[in-house]
C-alpha cells in the first residue's frame, strides 16, 4: 500500500493518513457530534447570551461565540482528515517503517519511540508523532529495522538515524 497526499476537485492537497477502524469510528463519532448536537447546543448558549442584552459587554456571548469558532476548526479538521483517511488494518509486521508503525530509533544520537502518522491515530497515548511527511518521516519512510539513514533539519543540519525497530502501532 502506497502513502501520500491525496488531490481533490479543487486541486487541495491532502496528505494521507492512516486509521484502524477503531480509530476511523471514534473520530466519526466525534464529527458526527459536532455537527449536529454540538452545532446545536453552542446556537443555544449564543441565543441565551444574545438575550441577556448589550452585546459589547457580554461575557457569555463573547465566550460562546469563541467557543463556536474553535468548535467550527474542529470540523473542518476532522472533515478533511476522514475524507483523507485510509481505513484498514494495522501495516505488516515486517520492520519496514511506514504510516501507522512505532518507530524506535537512535536520532542523532539520543533514543526516540514515536508514531509515525498522525495525533489523531495515537489517540490519547503519550507517544510522540511524527508525520510520514516531516524531514524525519520522509528520511525513514521505507526503510527497514538496523538501517542508518540521514536527513537535513530545516536549519540545514545533517542529522544520522539508526532505526532499532518498528512495530505496527496497535492503540
Amino acid at each position: 500500500m502506497r502513502w501520500g497526499s491525496n488531490v481533490d476537485e479543487g486541486g487541495t492537497v491532502s496528505e494521507t493518513t492512516w486509521l484502524t477502524q477503531d480509530s476511523y469510528d471514534r473520530l466519526k463519532a466525534e464529527y458526527d457530534h459536532l455537527v449536529g448536537e454540538g452545532r446545536t447546543e453552542i446556537a443555544d448558549k449564543i441565543e441565551s447570551a444574545r438575550e441577556e442584552g448589550d452585546l459589547k459587554e457580554n461575557g457569555g456571548y463573547h465566550a460562546a461565540r469563541e467557543e463556536q469558532a474553535k468548535q467550527e476548526a474542529r470540523i473542518r479538521q476532522l472533515d478533511e482528515l476522514l475524507r483523507g483517511a485510509q481505513v484498514g488494518e494495522a501495516p505488516a509486521d515486517d520492520g519496514i517503517v511506514e504510516p501507522g508503525m512505532v518507530v524506535t530509533a537512535t536520532v542523532g544520537g539520543e533514543k526516540m519511540t514515536f508514531l509515525l502518522g498522525s495525533r489523531e491515530v495515537a489517540g490519547d497515548t503519550d507517544l510522540d508523532v511524527y508525520s510520514a511527511s516531516s524531514p524525519l518521516g520522509t528520511a525513514i519512510l521505507g526503510h527497514k529495522t538496523g538501517e542508518t539513514v540521514e536527513y537535513e533539519t530545516p536549519n540545514g543540519t545533517s542529522v544520522k538515524v539508526k532505526i532499532t525497530k518498528a512495530k505496527p502501532f496497535t492503540g
